[in-house]
């Protein structure tokens, strides 16, 4: 039978007799699976508690073909948490056998793409913007810290056998268009929560005429969709992408068998696209830059792991050139990587960008966490980024939208959000066939060899030790890292109060923020779990600690835990008693990082007892065993003043969570065996 080209990495990944599938037929949607890993990365915010966690593993060095250790969110060092924690994790590299790229050297996806990706192999990481490797033809996965940590060890991934919609591309883009608009187009199609379990594959003539960067940057924005990842083909751009970076013995022809099967197709033509943007407060808030012209701007930022190329940069050097930002405008650019500003100095990129005004940040993360740059009191800032929910920035009153390079290049110069294919100017790296990439060495801006001179410097990447000099490593702890604390034993009854009810597409940001505040907490647990739930119910934590922290639960509507793979959005309320959250759906990582620390993840199984439901409420879940052991609904009463009413909870987990959650949690249960 025919197969998609996602169906086909997955089934040569399958850890043996894990499965009982028949080599070339499609698998079964929903089902367990288990997944061989082939290269894990993590980023400085979610790496000292995944790494924390691998230390009481007790295997002397990775299992993995590649594993990087990156530093790239808690760069700003106002204080010495952050340095110490990047101490511990080159610490921790050196000691196990990965690589370790130094703060400064450029944001995890972007780096990962330039050194290490590729096509055909899969990747998990701590991060929910992994998927970016799809781009390149990877199966690239987000997943929580200690996920991570087992999959380093040698052990598999498990998830459900994703859905896969195919997303048909025709045409070409046109001037003034790019590839965010596509990934913009299809939340807009899809929204928030339309790929949860499903992986998103691009296919059809269209995918010929877009750059590796610009696959990466639909596939990094495809987690905003809540989809496992998102995949294109490995073809002759991706060969010619390889070969820039020196690396085409890593590539290899990959694509979908013809007459694949998918689950449902999306068409796009993408000749009649136009430019879009994400409206706040979400990714899917989705409008025509025609709808918005206007709009004064105060703030514009171009970076994140989403649109931080070498080409992105060109693209705004081209509108920008020997013009200046507008007055009123503040602007920054924050280059993906070190190569890629090493590269935009060689091609005189770098020279335009400052002429008209841009400050350049670090290649980092940065304003895309709320790290720096934010915006002014109630002002509209046009990102390039992958989020734009409330408070992100660092500015709570902030309006963000998410924009094109071209777009946020437009509208800088302008001072208002404007229409970049309606502007007069020159795009050399454009034709009639789409984006030509500098790094294709087609363009005279740089030679082949300034760029792999460039993307070959290894100064920032630290290569891992020979195992016997490894061993004599000392593992630097510094005063804020602290011990993960463990997860509560699992009980067969649990009757205590909800203190929280929340509504839709609540997001890890909303459940433990980032920022300078927060993130230099990220390996201080105890601390890091006063923030927990802050933005919505800010007395949240006094409220647990008035009960001793003894247990609550917590109950919400759609789509919850959308966002960042931040395992700290499961390990505060943890720590704070929450053992149980009640839900019309999950997000799946958030979900998966539930059951990873031992809290129950329920749905209810009558939407509407969401509304029965109230915060000081008291609720009693019952023969929890029972429920978990032979796949059973969940028994809930809900204790109002004068009554009680009983409803249902969905037990919808495979076989292995449920063990995890009897076992008390991820580290237990692999602690006792289980795989």
């Amino acid at each position: 039978m025919a197969l998609t080209l996602a169906e086909k990495i997955i089934q040569k990944h399958i850890v043996p007799n894990s499965l009982n599938f028949t080599e070339g037929v499609p698998i079964q949607r929903g089902i367990d699976i288990a997944l061989k890993i082939d290269q894990t990365l993590t980023q400085d915010a979610t790496g000292t508690m995944a790494y924390l966690q691998f230390e009481t593993i007790g295997v002397e060095r990775v299992k993995t073909e590649v594993s990087v250790s990156y530093v790239d969110h808690n760069t700003l060092q106002t204080d010495f948490k952050n340095h110490d924690d990047h101490r511990y994790l080159q610490s921790v590299a050196a000691k196990y056998g990965l690589y370790f790229s130094r703060p400064g050297n450029g944001v995890c996806h972007q780096v990962h793409i330039e050194h290490f990706g590729k096509p055909g192999k899969t990747l998990l990481g701590s991060d929910s913007h992994t998927p970016t490797g799809g781009g390149i033809g990877m199966i690239a996965m987000g997943a929580g810290g200690i996920d991570v940590a087992v999959a380093m060890g040698g052990g598999a991934f498990h998830l459900a056998m994703p859905k896969i919609f195919g997303v048909k591309l025709t045409g070409s883009l046109q001037k003034g268009t790019s590839a965010k608009d596509i990934i913009l187009e299809v939340l807009r199609k899809e929204s928030v929560k339309g790929g949860v379990g499903a992986i998103y594959e691009y296919f059809g003539e269209g995918v010929a005429s877009l750059t590796v960067p610009q696959r990466a940057t639909v596939t990094n924005m495809g987690a905003e969709l809540g989809a496992t990842t998102s995949i294109f083909p490995s073809d002759s751009k991706t060969l010619s992408f390889l070969k820039s970076m020196g690396r085409e013995n890593d590539w290899v022809e990959l694509k979908a068998d013809e007459g694949a099967v998918y689950d449902k197709i999306i068409e796009i033509d993408l000749s009649a696209l136009k430019p879009l943007a994400a409206c706040p407060h979400s990714p899917d808030n989705v409008k025509a830059i025609s709808e918005l012209k206007g709009t004064k701007v105060s703030q514009v930022a171009i970076g994140s792991c989403t649109n931080s190329s070498i080409d992105d940069l060109y693209a705004v050097a081209n509108i920008v050139r020997g013009k200046h930002i507008a007055p009123n405008v503040e602007a920054g650019i924050a280059p993906g990587s070190r190569a890629t500003l090493l590269m935009a100095e060689k091609a005189g990129i770098l020279g335009d960008l400052i002429k008209a005004g841009f400050r350049i940040l670090e290649s980092a993360c940065g304003p895309c966490i709320g790290m720096g740059f934010a915006p002014n009191s109630e002002g509209v800032s046009l990102r390039t980024f992958n989020r734009n929910f409330k408070g992100r920035s660092g500015t709570s009153d902030a309006n963000l939208y998410l924009v094109s390079p071209e777009t946020a290049a437009a509208s800088a110069i302008t001072g208002f959000i404007t229409d970049p294919s309606e502007l007069d100017y020159e795009d050399s790296s454009f034709t009639a066939t789409g984006r030509v990439s500098l790094l294709e060495g087609t363009n005279a801006k740089l030679s082949e060899n300034d760029v792999i001179e460039n993307a070959k410097d290894e100064g920032m990447l630290i290569s891992p030790l020979p195992k016997e000099e490894a061993l004599k490593v000392e593992i630097l702890h510094g005063p804020n890292i602290k011990p993960c604390p463990p997860c509560p034993p699992c009980e067969d009854s649990l009757k205590l109060p909800v203190l929280l009810k929340a509504g839709s597409n609540v997001s890890t940001d909303d459940i433990m923020p980032a920022g300078t505040k927060v993130l230099p907490f990220r390996s201080n647990i105890p601390e890091i779990s006063k923030f927990t739930y802050e933005r919505l119910a800010p007395n949240f934590y006094e409220k647990a600690k008035s009960i001793n922290f003894s247990g609550c639960f917590v109950v919400a509507s759609e789509n919850f835990g959308q966002g960042s793979s931040r395992e700290h959005a499961a390990l505060g309320p943890m720590y704070l008693g929450v053992r149980a959250i009640i839900v019309k759906s999950f997000a799946r990582i958030h979900k998966a990082n539930l059951i990873n620390y031992g809290i129950l993840p329920i749905c209810f199984e009558n939407a509407d007892d969401y509304d029965k439901i109230e915060a000081g409420d008291t609720l009693e879940i019952k023969d929890i065993f029972n429920s978990l052991k032979n796949d059973l609904p969940f028994k809930i009463t809900i204790y109002k003043k004068d009554t009680s009413i009983e409803i249902n909870g969905i037990n919808d987990m495979a076989e292995r969570s449920r063990n995890i959650l009897l076992a008390g949690g991820l580290a237990s249960y692999t602690r006792n065996g289980g795989q």
